[in-house]
């Protein structure tokens, strides 16, 4: 009998979908007979309990948009970003609601380059 991995792309697409959907709780403690004890219960009332199966967290994330040095995060100021995109690299997410500004380059750039014997490099301009 073969076990084998699933396809990695998927374990990914399905942890980013339990962390998407993680509920956020609350540490409470309340005495009983053996002592002091330690539960968890949803923080917002109006979400349903989460399942076993569900992710949960009761601990805020950093602020990955400003610079952090506990935790060493340098914020995202100044950071490239993608104006199409929709995803992490997008500028709507990246730039943390600041707003970002639009640069037009234009380059030269060397294409096609060959090494002839000896000893120079003849490229194909563009």
């Amino acid at each position: 009998c073969w076990w084998s991995q699933p396809d990695f792309r998927a374990v990914g697409d399905y942890l980013k979908d339990k962390y998407d959907s993680a509920s956020e709780m609350v540490v409470e403690k309340h005495r009983e007979s053996r002592g002091w004890v330690e539960t968890l219960r949803p923080r917002y009332n109006y979400f349903k309990a989460p399942t076993d199966r569900d992710l949960v967290y009761y601990e805020s994330s950093p602020n990955f948009c400003e610079p952090n040095p506990e935790t060493g995060s340098f914020g995202t100021r100044d950071r490239a970003c993608n104006v199409t995109s929709h995803g992490i690299d997008g500028c709507d997410l990246l730039c943390c609601g600041r707003g970002h500004n639009t640069r037009t380059e234009k380059r030269r750039e060397k294409c096609h380059c060959v090494f002839h014997w000896c000893c120079y490099v003849r490229c194909q301009e563009s």
